[in-house]
């Protein structure tokens, strides 16, 4: 267990969940699900005994130090990651990756997002206890494909060389899938083949290390660079110097995409990565009408299907609405209708650049 490490990467501004999420304080630090955590705190204790607290790392922008500090208490400042600016996965992934061989060539590293739903817990765990198992003896990376159960759009797809894979089973990546239109998503449904994409990945230090040597060398070399500077008094400065330089890359496009030791464990732990209003209406408590509701003084009259989030206490009163989307938070009220949700980013730009 001492070489088991948990990376989450916890950088993102959550737009598509405005006006709740914010740029200064955005979704993986809200508790969207009305659940009394957050979801980066949920992240962490659906994970924590298997990993060690002292080996959990948060990868950052450095504007969200001290929200992670106040969320995370147990967590020491060497174990917030601060990026300078925004620069995609692959260099974020690289910087802990590293970081963390400096201090454990043996270590076998967890990479999860921050922001995502997790139904199954004990499923979830069991799933990464079997994964942390194969990478520890493999010299593979292995990322965590979920049984899709409908013809989803809004997800990228991983195809496995095996058809009709079982959960549990672990086979070699055929290759990746960007988000499909409706008519190739029931294709991927009923060819058995295919898994959604969790953007959840295993691997040992090692491995991930050389993946970043063979395929992004450039990134390898800067964080190589920087071996005798982690975990000293000395490494925020180096990182902000040479952070901006990096490529703005995703670890998809990256290395998996290109790396031929790429494998995928067939999961169903009630996996959602919560990307918008609706798919979080998708996963809260409904009543017998389809409506969602956060707010104790929230008064729903001949509605339907609508998810509403609004200030505890505040009272409102809703009439006839059918699949909306009621936000008030940060000062703004938003109606939406939910099949509009796509245009909440454009929403967002025109209020705040008013």
């Amino acid at each position: 267990m001492e070489n088991n490490y948990l990376v989450i990467m916890a950088g993102g501004i959550g737009s598509r969940f405005w006006p709740m999420s914010t740029s200064e304080t955005p979704k993986q630090f809200l508790d969207i699900l009305g659940t009394g955590k957050t979801m980066i705190q949920q992240t962490v204790d659906r994970i924590k005994d298997i990993i060690p607290p002292q080996n959990i790392f948060i990868v950052t922008s450095s504007s969200y130090k001290e929200i992670i500090k106040q969320q995370l208490p147990f967590l020491d400042d060497n174990q917030v990651l601060l990026e300078p600016c925004m620069r995609n996965t692959a260099p974020c992934i690289a910087y802990a990756s590293y970081k963390i061989y400096s201090q454990n060539p043996d270590a076998n590293i967890v990479v999860a997002p921050s922001d995502h739903l997790i139904t199954d817990e004990t499923g979830f765990r069991t799933i990464i206890k079997q994964a942390l198992e194969y990478t520890s003896k493999q010299d593979v990376l292995l990322t965590l494909g979920i049984h899709p159960h409908r013809p989803e759009t809004g997800y990228g797809y991983i195809q496995s060389e095996q058809k009709d894979i079982q959960i549990g089973e672990i086979n070699k990546v055929a290759s990746f899938k960007e988000k499909p239109n409706i008519d190739t998503a029931k294709e991927y449904l009923h060819s058995g083949s295919y898994l959604w994409n969790s953007g959840i990945f295993i691997w040992s230090a090692k491995s991930i290390i050389k993946a970043f040597e063979d395929a992004l060398p450039n990134i390898a070399e800067t964080f190589a660079k920087g071996d005798h500077i982690y975990n000293t008094i000395d490494e925020q400065d180096y990182i902000n110097n040479v952070y901006p330089s990096c490529q703005n890359i995703s670890i998809d496009y990256g290395i998996l995409e290109k790396a031929n030791n790429i494998y995928v464990l067939a999961s169903e732990f009630g996996w959602s990565d919560l990307g918008t209003w609706g798919s979080l209406w998708e996963k809260r408590h409904r009543d017998n009408d389809g409506n969602s509701v956060v707010g104790s003084g929230v008064h729903l009259f001949d509605c339907n299907n609508t998810i509403v989030t609004v200030p505890e206490k505040r009272q409102v009163v809703l009439q006839g609405l059918d699949n909306y989307i009621v936000v008030e938070a940060n000062g703004i009220i938003m109606v939406c209708q939910k099949e509009e949700e796509q245009r909440i980013k454009e929403f967002r730009e025109k209020v705040l650049n008013k």
